[in-house]
């Protein structure tokens, strides 16, 4: 138990860390509406643990915590920390669902985010100033729907491109370290006796 315990707390420690740092490089691609948020490669832990997905999930409540501290979103940043962190969460638990089929477990952070973001990020944009759909002069107030259309696209390719591209090597990697090897028949056989 306190193996989990710990587990999850790195993992939050390091989707947070790797959030502020995408924020200090990228800077408006960690929360703006198109995103490419490297913290997200580390949804691959899912995969690996059920501890990645408390771990992800309070990783991307603080995540959002200091975005709002850092960004000055306001109390409508709370609707990212609400609403971006169940997206997370929800793609964790299908990434550990078909975590035998890592294609499809890796879908689950893509699908997710694509599908819940946009919902709410037009409110957000509106409040610090984006009021067209970014590389067109659509206007967000009078076109809800295209904004949102607009979201899950660019969301959907920036989530994949960070969850396959960088994720998956990830993946990979870790699949060939001894830790992980441990780990797996350790967690074997605890399903073995559940």
């Amino acid at each position: 138990m306190q193996q989990n315990i710990t587990r999850a707390g790195l993992i939050a420690a390091l989707y947070a860390a790797l959030t502020l740092l995408t924020m200090t490089l990228l800077g408006g691609f960690s929360f703006g509406p198109v995103q490419l948020r490297i913290s997200e490669a580390v949804c691959i832990f899912a995969i690996l643990s059920r501890s990645a997905i408390p771990g992800l999930t309070i990783g991307c409540v603080i995540a959002n915590l200091l975005g709002i501290a850092i960004l000055g979103t306001g109390p409508l940043g709370l609707l990212d920390v609400c609403f971006g962190s169940l997206a997370t969460l929800l793609g964790s638990l299908w990434a550990w669902k078909w975590r035998k089929r890592t294609a499809i477990a890796l879908a689950g952070p893509v699908i997710a985010n694509a599908l819940i973001v946009p919902a709410y990020l037009p409110i957000m944009l509106a409040t610090a100033g984006f009021y067209t759909i970014p590389f067109t002069d659509i206007d967000l107030a009078s076109s809800y729907l295209l904004m949102y259309i607009f979201g899950f696209v660019a969301i959907a390719i920036g989530e994949a491109l960070v969850v396959y591209v960088l994720g998956l090597p990830l993946l990979a990697g870790l699949k060939r370290t001894p830790l992980f090897k441990q780990q797996k028949a350790s967690q074997d056989a605890q399903e073995q006796n559940a």
